[in-house]
This record gives C-alpha cells, structure tokens and sequence, in this order.
C-alpha cells in the first residue's frame, strides 16, 4: 500500500496527496499515551484543509504535542446532523478533511457513521486509518476466547437495557462493553443478574495511562472490587458469552 502523502514544496501545507482521491480521512487518535499515534495519520493530519474534532480543546492539545497548525472545526453528537451537507458541499468542491475524536477511531462509539454514510452517497472517497481503538487491547489481554466477539459499545441507559440484556445473556461470543466510571458497579450488578454472578469478566481502565487497570474475575467478583474504590478513567468490559 503506497503512501497517501509525500513532502513537496509545491503546496502552502507542504505535503502533496498521492495515489488517491480521497476527501475524507477516518484519523484514530491516542487513547491515552500520545506516542500511540501513527506516522501516516499525523501525515494525513498536516496535509488535511481541515480537521473535524469531537471536543477542539482536546483535539489541540494533540496536534500541538506534533506542532500541527490546521484549522479545527467541531463536529460531534450535537451537531453532526446540523452540518452534515455543508461538509458534504465543501468536500465536493475539492476541500480535504478528516475527522478525529476525543481518542481511539471515529465511528467506534463516536460520530463519524452519518459523515461516511453522506460521503459514500454523493460518491465521496473516503479512507480509514488503521489505528488505535480500546477495546481491542482490553480484549486481547482479558484472558477470555478472542475468536469470536460482539463488540455492544454502550448500553442502553434506559429504554431497550433489559431487552439488550436478556437478548445478550444467551449470546456464546465474548462480549465487549463500553461504561462510564459513575455507571460500571451498577451495570456489573445489572450483567450479574441477567448473565449469573459467576459469569468471567475482565474491567480494563486507562488503558495506556500511567494508571492502567485490569481486574479479572467473575461478575461478582469484580463489581465487589470496584464497590470498593473511587472509578476514574474510560473503561472497556469483556464478559465471556454462555457455554453452548
């Protein structure tokens, strides 16, 4: 696969693209450590006209870290389908962009998928980066079968969760989870109920951070850990699915 960049000094940016036509680029970004980030996405990120950030002020702290300078413009759950077709228009007369998030790759639990879908639409190239995303890390290292897997993001905070649960309690592929940190006893106690208290599991916070956590056990087990401490951080849960 050939570089989507080269150095030039043709163009004000300094980089030139190559070999494709793409005006949209899916950019993942570090879940915590900032050397977790790879050389053609901060290529990509130099060569972009512009860059669509989930929260700009986090965004900036990135790109000042490697002393890029592009115009950031905000583009997140709240107003992604407010300025869905002026992006659209934009990059249909010829402007580049690409879209990051808070951390890890855009779509996965963030905005992204109604973008890609527009861009698709009005046959907009778009390209993806490989690249940082939390649960695949969380997974590998919960000791529970990586073979199969369903990736649930987060659950439903209300309508739809005892459904989504009692539907997941028979499902035989390790499940992942998104939580937050004000919510993880609660829905360990809530998974305990529905899946049985002694159901495997693996909690994995601030991954890559200096004060990276992996808990493994049961259910019970685990809730009861946490029962106990003050919860910061992003968290990714690993459930083992049900014996066949």
């Amino acid at each position: 696969m050939s570089n989507a960049l080269e150095q030039t000094g043709s163009t004000s940016t300094g980089f030139q693209f190559r070999d494709t036509d793409a005006m949209l680029f899916l950019v993942p970004t570090p879940i915590g450590n900032l050397k977790d980030i790879t050389l053609r996405a901060l290529e990509i990120l130099q060569g972009v006209d512009v860059i669509l950030a989930e929260d700009t002020r986090n965004s900036a702290r990135l790109l000042n870290h490697y002393n890029i300078t592009k115009p950031l413009t905000p583009f997140h759950q709240h107003n992604e389908h407010k300025v869905l077709q002026h992006l659209v228009d934009q990059m249909g007369a010829g402007k580049r962009m690409a879209v990051v998030t808070d951390a890890g790759t855009p779509g996965i639990s963030d905005p992204a998928f109604l973008l890609v879908r527009a861009c698709i639409e009005h046959e907009i190239k778009v390209e993806c980066l490989p690249g940082a995303t939390a649960f695949v890390p969380a997974l590998v290292n919960s000791g529970l079968p990586i073979h199969r897997f369903a990736f649930e993001g987060f659950l439903p905070l209300k309508k739809g969760r005892h459904t989504a649960l009692t539907k997941l309690a028979t499902e035989e592929r390790t499940l992942i989870f998104y939580e937050s940190p004000m919510r993880l006893v609660k829905s360990l106690d809530e998974m305990a109920q529905y899946f049985g208290a002694d159901r495997r599991c693996s909690v994995s916070r601030e991954l890559t951070k200096m004060f990276e956590e992996n808990k493994r056990g049961t259910l019970k087990e685990v809730a009861d850990y946490f029962r106990q401490k003050t919860v910061k951080g992003e968290i990714v849960i690993i459930v083992a699915g049900t014996e066949a």
